[in-house]
């Protein structure tokens, strides 16, 4: 076990260095690298090789958890290119974006109150068609484009986008109790 921690999570996998991967390789390299680093397989050796898997198996857990998530490997491609994404400080969005989350807000807060199932789901709907151009905007400019600076704006919209889904699905599941 030769584990080398400069390595990208891209490289890691054997997998190029692209918004759009193959889901089913990283699954099918995760498990293949699993497999070999998993800490039980050398529980029988000396303490600095134990911790050395040990460590060795986070970074293999941690680069999966990272790619096999579109908002996570957005933001490491972005950051494997210099682009800080500035999710916590830059919230700057377009005004008619921010106008339409503050509609979204209004609709899901209401459909709670009144304990509208269907509306929630209605909205769920939208909001994941709204996810899914979103992420299209951001395989185009990270993969083709090259244009980091858009695909930085795309993800921040996304991450509001994905936000307001957890309320929905929060929403959805206080219905059912």
């Amino acid at each position: 076990m030769n584990p080398d921690f400069t390595q990208d999570f891209f490289a890691l996998f054997g997998l190029p260095r692209a918004f759009r991967i193959d889901l089913a390789l990283l699954d099918k390299a995760y498990h293949g690298l699993q497999s070999k680093v998993h800490p039980d397989r050398h529980a029988h050796l000396p303490e600095t090789e134990r911790r050395l898997s040990m460590q060795w198996a986070t970074q293999v857990n941690e680069a999966y958890r990272t790619l096999k998530n579109p908002l996570q490997r957005a933001r490491y491609l972005l950051l494997l290119n210099g682009v800080d994404t500035e999710h916590e400080s830059n919230t700057s969005m377009p005004a008619a974006f921010l106008m339409e989350q503050m509609e979204w807000r209004e609709a899901v807060a209401e459909a709670r109150a009144a304990g509208d199932h269907h509306e929630l789901e209605k909205l769920m709907l939208r909001l994941q068609h709204q996810s899914s151009d979103i992420r299209g905007e951001i395989e185009r400019d990270l993969d083709e484009k090259k244009n980091y600076t858009a695909a930085a704006d795309a993800l921040r919209r996304l991450m509001f986008i994905e936000k307001l889904e957890r309320e929905i699905d929060e929403a959805l599941e206080a219905l059912e109790s």
